[in-house]
């Protein structure tokens, strides 16, 4: 999950080939401002992020049809970009419940949030060793509150999901 910065997206799939990409809904939908004039619709927008919020892709795809022929005329401009580009944003990889939390990079900039602040209040470190064991430290915790607390992610509806996936490939 990242925005569509053109060297990240190569990195990761050379060094992760087997990681599934998927651009963040709300850069996206930022970067669709560019393509609308100045006075745009508000109702335009709205319905392009209702999209986001569809059970399956094949919900989401016809939904996104229809919103194409509905405002292709008015905002030729941004119809043509969105169906160029949207694919990437549109992975429904993960179960439904993950949805939420995983369409966007708010969990990592949250994270990224938490280090600059923890930084911050320590200035000066001794040594780069230091600096990386806090960094490390405040990655574990993240990762732990994430995993336990099942506020962000499940663990067991992820396996029940790759074990279902894994039938259905079969």
């Amino acid at each position: 999950m990242s925005d569509d910065h053109a060297g990240l997206v190569a990195a990761i799939g050379e060094v992760i080939p087997e990681a599934a990409w998927q651009r963040c809904y709300v850069h996206f939908l930022r970067n669709a401002l560019d393509h609308l004039p100045r006075k745009h619709g508000d109702d335009c927008l709205q319905e392009l992020r209702w999209l986001y919020d569809r059970r399956d892709l094949t919900e989401a795809k016809a939904d996104l049809a229809a919103w194409l022929s509905k405002w292709s005329a008015r905002y030729p401009q941004l119809t043509t970009w969105v169906e160029e580009t949207i694919e990437y944003t549109l992975t429904f990889r993960l179960p439904r419940q993950h949805h939420k939390h995983l369409k966007s990079t708010n969990m990592l900039e949250r994270l990224n949030e938490e280090i600059r602040r923890r930084t911050y209040v320590v200035r000066i470190f001794p040594n780069s060793q230091s600096w990386l064991r806090l960094v490390r430290a405040l990655a574990v915790e993240t990762n732990e509150n994430w995993m336990e607390a099942n506020r962000y992610i499940n663990m067991d509806d992820l396996r029940q999901h790759k074990k279902l996936a894994l039938r259905q490939a079969a």
